[in-house]
């Protein structure tokens, strides 16, 4: 009897760890999808930055570029 408690206790614990553990895992996932935004937030990448770069490459006409420079700026 007392060799099924203590693999009773056992398996619970390793329940407990299993669990914290992959908590563990999911909070630095995401904690490293947040800094990802973040860095690419502070790179610059802003949309009127974006927009130029879509203009400077030729992706959009002078016409667009003006008209969502716009719609950005008001």
């Amino acid at each position: 009897m007392e060799n099924f408690e203590r693999n009773g206790m056992g398996m619970t614990w390793g329940v407990v760890l299993g669990v914290i553990i992959i908590i563990l895992i999911v909070w630095f996932v995401l904690k490293a999808i947040n800094k990802k935004k973040k860095r690419s937030r502070t790179q610059g990448e802003t949309p009127l930055n974006v927009l130029k770069e879509r203009y400077a490459s030729g992706e959009i006409d002078k016409e667009e570029y003006e008209r969502r420079k716009k719609g950005l700026m008001s």
